[in-house]
């Protein structure tokens, strides 16, 4: 078991259970699934052969195959051609999703340049919450090669929570770095 499952079996279940209010233990909020995306058109235009180097750099970072997405239909506004590759992604579940999780609450969102802390507004209004990364290079998997075949990332963190206020109680629980209110209410007003 890892640390981030040990810790909400021992620590975070109980305590969600009484501030929730919640009778049956198979009702507290838990994540289920970690989904990871990635947008990688732009740079298989510019550099065809980059999609091995990508495929890699997506399996050192999560620890799992990746999965080639292709256009459904051609797009001329974007030069989308039907069956163009047009993104990576992938599904963390039970110990590697932890594993993820651990490695992207206490590493990579320390290493993001001028970070202040994730947004409370990336909920769905369902408990789920997205969030993204500007560039791979902060995971430390990629090492220096990376530079060259650089991509942002979409992570989305499925729960099962009711509504927002469940999932932020939830993710705050497991160490979520959120942003206060003032430093999200400075950024808006830029």
């Amino acid at each position: 078991m890892t640390r981030l499952q040990e810790l909400y079996n021992k620590q975070i279940l109980p305590a969600l259970k009484t501030e929730l209010k919640i009778d049956n233990i198979q009702a507290v909020p838990r994540i289920q699934k970690i989904v990871i995306n990635a947008g990688i058109g732009r740079i298989l235009q510019q550099n065809p052969k980059a999609l091995d180097a990508l495929v890699e750099t997506m399996r050192k970072i999560t620890g799992q195959q990746p999965v080639i997405t292709k256009a459904s239909k051609a797009i001329a506004g974007f030069k989308i051609r039907q069956g163009q590759t047009v993104g990576l992604t992938v599904t963390l579940r039970q110990k590697r999703m932890y594993d993820f999780l651990d490695k992207f609450i206490n590493v990579v969102m320390p290493r993001t340049r001028d970070f202040r802390g994730l947004s409370p507004k990336g909920f769905d209004g369902r408990g789920n919450y997205n969030c993204g990364v500007k560039e791979v290079l902060v995971f430390p998997e990629t090492g220096e090669g990376a530079g060259e075949t650089s991509f942002g990332l979409e992570v989305t963190i499925v729960t099962t929570a009711k509504n927002n206020e469940e999932g932020f109680q939830l993710l705050k629980k497991f160490g979520f770095p959120f942003a206060t209110e003032e430093v999200t209410a400075r950024k808006a007003a830029k």
